[in-house]
């Protein structure tokens, strides 16, 4: 399992888990995809805010290993701003390749790019 050195552990101040110490032995938890719904609390936006920069600041449009990088955290991504970035997908794999598709991830996250455009 590859660590993204680097990449933030968690949400400052918070239990928020964005990156996972060390292999599980029974396997990878699965990515899966998880419904945001609206009514979610203001601290879960903040998370995913943090997250998807921490993301995006790391890797940019560049396809890369879950690696060690939370399941969880990733499943509230997975499926709209992270996608597969390989075909077949092992949402079961520390190798598992994704990729931030920037148009979803701009429009879902637009706080987290917009300085880009006066660069």
């Amino acid at each position: 399992m590859i660590k993204h050195r680097g990449f933030p552990g968690r949400l400052t101040g918070t239990d928020f888990q964005f990156t996972i110490r060390r292999p599980n032995p029974r396997g990878a938890t699965p990515i899966i995809r998880r419904e945001r719904y609206a009514d979610r609390r203001p601290a879960d936006r903040r998370a995913d805010v943090f997250f998807m920069a921490a993301l995006w600041e790391q890797f940019g449009e560049e396809p890369f290993e879950r690696g060690n990088l939370d399941a969880g955290r990733l499943s509230w991504l997975f499926g709209r701003e992270v996608v597969a970035a390989e075909d077949p997908f092992d949402p079961e794999s520390y190798e598992a390749l994704l990729r931030i598709d920037r148009a979803r991830a701009e429009a879902s996250f637009p706080e987290v790019f917009a300085d880009e455009g006066s660069a």
